[in-house]
């Protein structure tokens, strides 16, 4: 296997939640773990997800809505090395709150690694032309959008897993 991601689980999922995009990975020689999450604020199971996963320039990680923010918010603690940051549906703002942008945002220009979005044009997670603007804080971001596509990415999963694979391998150690 090519390369090895952790990923977390949305907010109303577990780890066996993850398992297509464990799998679709596994299918295109990335290995792929997913982990379980503690169901609170995303910043108070960032704890946990350094327990969980392993810190170090050879490891991605991501995930999908909290998961991903959870992810993101770990790549800035000091310590931390890892290789790319792959968001899936980032929760950008909580629906009809897009006023809550900036809070859930404010950590990135301290993601030192890539990072890949992929993100529904009609998600109420992220108002695509909120999300469109504030990817401009990530130092190395990749924006990737599917229209009519709200917070799921599921029916376009192997074209999201397509372009995870090469996003990964593209920016290998």
């Amino acid at each position: 296997m090519a390369s090895m991601i952790y990923l977390g689980h949305g907010a109303s999922g577990n780890a066996a939640s993850m398992g297509p995009f464990v799998s679709g990975l596994g299918r295109r020689g990335i290995a792929a773990e997913a982990v379980d999450l503690p169901k609170r604020r995303a910043e108070d199971a960032v704890p946990a997800w350094r327990f969980l996963v392993p810190d170090g320039a050879g490891v991605a990680v991501g995930g999908h809505s909290y998961g991903g923010r959870v992810a993101s918010l770990a790549a800035t603690e000091p310590g931390t090395a890892y290789r790319a940051l792959v968001l899936f549906s980032y929760p950008l703002h909580p629906p009809g709150a897009p006023e809550r942008t900036e809070a859930r945002s404010a950590h990135w220009p301290r993601i030192p690694c890539p990072v890949i979005l992929l993100s529904g044009e009609s998600d109420p997670f992220a108002r695509i032309e909120l999300l469109r603007a504030t990817v401009r804080l990530l130092p190395r971001a990749e924006l990737v959008t599917y229209p009519r596509l709200g917070h799921t990415l599921r029916p376009v999963l192997d074209d999201v897993l397509d372009r995870v694979a090469a996003f990964l391998r593209e920016v290998a150690p």
